[in-house]
């Protein structure tokens, strides 16, 4: 089954379109009308207030609930008794005496006791991390599917399944998994730039500015000042070594990579502005030796792919093209390790001054490049909607050789990373001063370098935060201001 993907306010106690609390009274409504259970795994980044929609929903329901969280590293025998501790503990048993002890006790048996626990009423169990329950027991995922099929999908209950590891999350419910088929699965988004200055009042480029501060996370905007700007917000946040701004990012390094070990080394590499594998092996590596490739590759495949802490970026044109490049998914995390965490420690140290003039200096260029993913993704969202003037538009990325001269800011093509058409390629300036005329030159001088650029044919964008002081050909030319990015997710 598809993802269905909403988006939550969690601080404020509402949300887009009140989509979340109402797509999972949705279910409950199936429940209550069907005498049928109903599964729904709910994913969602780290931080992004999955537990926090799931117990406000629980709270609201009027419907006997038991809420459950897995701790990370416990073993299987902690684990069974800690969900029979909730459970007993819960509105769910008629008797919670009945519910047996977690001696000797393993999932199957706490599935059955959770069976014989359940009213003939509707009611919820709340599963959260899950990913942490299937990683200490590889009997987990069956005694889930064998307990669903036989003792609960029959009754009256809405099985919750809540986890902030997405590729454990997927494959919860993939095709050559117990579970498959059985549940609905729905994604948790952190808050887009649109949403942000909504809610906090902001213009079009002081949302872009939150947006890149905050990551999107309820938890860093609900601590935001209304209508305040990004630097001033970072300046009353460098007095508080416990802010949120801080403490988010660090908690979430922590939860996924407790310890020192490489996989932590290669995020701090990349964080603090690495990017190629070159570059991060030797970053990343100890005691003056680089992370031998065969460590580092798969190391980086993983956090990709499966923790998706990292992205990477190929360059896009009709040829292939190196080197691959890295990045911070995250753009809180990547402002907490590239430049917050030192301001963090200034404010431990009673010197907040210090850390915010670290942030001043550091602000321009960190701003530039993080900005980046934000403008592409906007302009893919505006193609997705015919609102660009080059109909076969479908991937949004950027261009540059092994030498990184030049490096193209922006390539709209068809396809990726090999496209067969260059629809557009273009620049993004999001510093104080306009796109000016050598900006504009040196734009060109580059754009013919890269594969499938035709002079005649293909088109120029400029993303900037301070307009164009040039006169651009408005037939072959589209210049994408803060509103325009911030109109992509509006529509």
């Amino acid at each position: 089954m598809g993802a269905d993907a909403i988006s939550i306010g969690g601080g404020w106690g509402v949300h887009r379109a009140g989509c979340g609390v109402g797509r999972l009274d949705k279910r409950l409504r199936r429940v209550a009308s069907s005498g049928a259970g109903v599964a729904l795994t709910l994913r969602g980044r780290r931080q992004v207030g999955k537990s926090r929609l799931v117990r406000e929903f629980c709270d609201r329901a009027g419907v006997p609930y038991v809420f459950s969280t897995a701790t990370k590293g416990a073993p299987p025998v902690q684990a069974v008794g800690a969900f029979l501790g909730d459970l007993r503990e819960s509105g769910l048993p008629a008797d919670p005496t009945l519910v047996p002890g977690p001696s000797a006790a393993s999932w199957p048996e706490v599935f059955r006791a959770l069976a014989a626990a359940l009213p003939t009423t509707p009611s919820i169990v709340v599963m959260d991390e899950v990913p942490w329950l299937a990683e200490q027991d590889a009997l987990f995922d069956g005694a889930l599917q064998t307990a669903w099929d036989r003792l609960l999908s029959s009754r009256p209950v809405l099985l919750l399944l809540v986890g902030s590891d997405p590729r454990m999350m997927e494959q919860l419910t993939a095709y050559d998994r117990p579970f498959f088929g059985r549940a609905d699965n729905m994604v948790l988004a952190p808050l887009n730039v649109a949403e942000i200055g909504r809610v906090l009042g902001l213009d079009a480029s002081d949302a872009v500015d939150a947006q890149l501060v905050s990551g999107g996370l309820p938890g860093i905007v609900r601590t935001w000042p209304h209508a305040t700007p990004a630097l001033e917000f970072l300046r009353e946040g460098a007095a508080d070594p416990a802010a949120a701004v801080f403490g988010i990012p660090e908690s979430v390094l922590l939860a996924e990579f407790p310890n020192p070990d490489t996989a932590r080394r290669v995020i701090e590499a990349v964080g603090a502005g690495e990017r190629t594998h070159a570059d991060i092996a030797a970053s990343a590596g100890s005691r003056g030796a680089e992370v031998p490739s065969g460590t580092l590759s798969p190391l980086l495949r993983r956090l990709v792919e499966e923790k998706r802490v990292l992205a990477v970026d190929q360059p896009l044109s009709t040829r292939p093209g190196k080197p691959a490049l890295y990045r911070v998914a995250d753009s809180n995390l990547r402002l907490y390790l590239g430049v917050l965490r030192m301001v963090q420690e200034q404010a431990r140290r009673g010197r907040p001054e210090a850390g915010f003039r670290l942030i001043e200096r550091r602000w321009p260029t960190w701003r530039g490049r993080a900005v980046g993913p934000l403008v592409r993704e906007s302009l893919e969202l505006a193609a997705g909607d015919d609102r660009l003037p080059w109909p076969r538009v479908e991937s949004v990325g950027g261009w540059w050789n092994r030498r990184f001269d030049p490096e193209v800011d922006l390539v709209g093509a068809d396809r990726e990373p090999i496209a067969d058409t260059v629809s557009f390629v273009g620049s993004i300036k999001w510093l104080g001063g306009p796109f000016d005329h050598h900006d504009l030159t040196a734009l060109r001088h580059a754009a013919v370098e890269v594969p499938g650029f035709d002079r005649d044919k293909t088109g120029t964008v400029i993303a900037s935060l301070n307009g164009t002081s040039v006169d651009l050909d408005l037939t072959g030319s589209l210049l994408w201001t803060p509103q325009d990015l911030i109109d992509s997710w509006s529509s």
